[in-house]
């Protein structure tokens, strides 16, 4: 084990101890009503961009830092703020359409059949229309970073003909899309959406460090597989 697994260790300990002890778990609480947007996008700059760390970990054998690092954080921010905004408006618009009879189950209040129904549309919904949309927005991003170096003014000029290219949408597609999303997410999201709405955030939170494993393990995936 390196001293760079302790640090992150450390770090994510310190994250689930904040979560989880009583007087700053309320302060977060309170924070994540009172301020929504602005606690996802830290949520998500900090947790998802861990994830990307603990990918390039996982993948190169040691911890280096990614380059445009503070960009990455910056992208992982803003989908941390549609995410807010997507739990909330898939959990009320599959409720919604339970009531108008659009979708099953509206007869089963208070049943855990009806509380796992919702969940697993809910989640069914988000994943299929949402997530692809997101995991490609971030696939393109991310390929736009690389191909600046990171560096601001090589990403203005990076073309987008060129980053459409170098994204690999077809890796995209049958990895991200036809497998982390039947096969991972929209089981975990099920479960996210069974907890009680003021716990959704702390398990989303602490699924975007899964998030930022899977895409940073399956974009370097596709890169290995073209040099082949």
């Amino acid at each position: 084990m390196k001293k760079g697994d302790l640090v992150w260790a450390a770090a994510l300990l310190a994250v689930i101890a904040f979560l989880v002890v009583p007087a700053t778990h309320s302060l977060f609480m309170a924070a994540s009503k009172a301020a929504p947007y602005p606690m996802g996008f830290a949520k998500f700059a900090v947790l998802a961009s861990m994830g990307e760390l603990l990918a390039v970990r996982i993948r190169a054998g040691s911890w280096n830092k990614p380059k445009g690092f503070l960009w990455r954080a910056v992208i992982w921010g803003l989908i941390g703020l549609l995410t807010t905004l997507m739990f909330v408006l898939y959990d009320a618009g599959v409720k919604g359409c339970m009531e108008r009879g659009y979708l099953p189950f509206i007869g089963a209040d208070g049943s855990g059949l009806r509380l796992f129904a919702t969940a697993f549309m809910s989640s069914a919904l988000m994943n299929l229309f949402f997530a692809p949309a997101f995991m490609l927005f971030h696939r393109l991003t991310d390929t736009w970073i690389d191909a600046g170096q990171g560096k601001m003014p090589l990403m203005l000029k990076a073309a987008m003909g060129d980053v459409l290219e170098a994204a690999d949408l077809k890796g995209y597609v049958s990895f991200v899309v036809f497998k982390t999303v039947p096969i991972f997410w929209i089981p975990a999201h099920t479960i996210t959406f069974m907890l009680p709405p003021e716990y959704r955030v702390l398990m989303a939170a602490m699924l975007s460090i899964c998030l930022g494993v899977i895409l940073g393990i399956a974009k370097k995936s596709s890169a290995a597989g073209r040099k082949q």
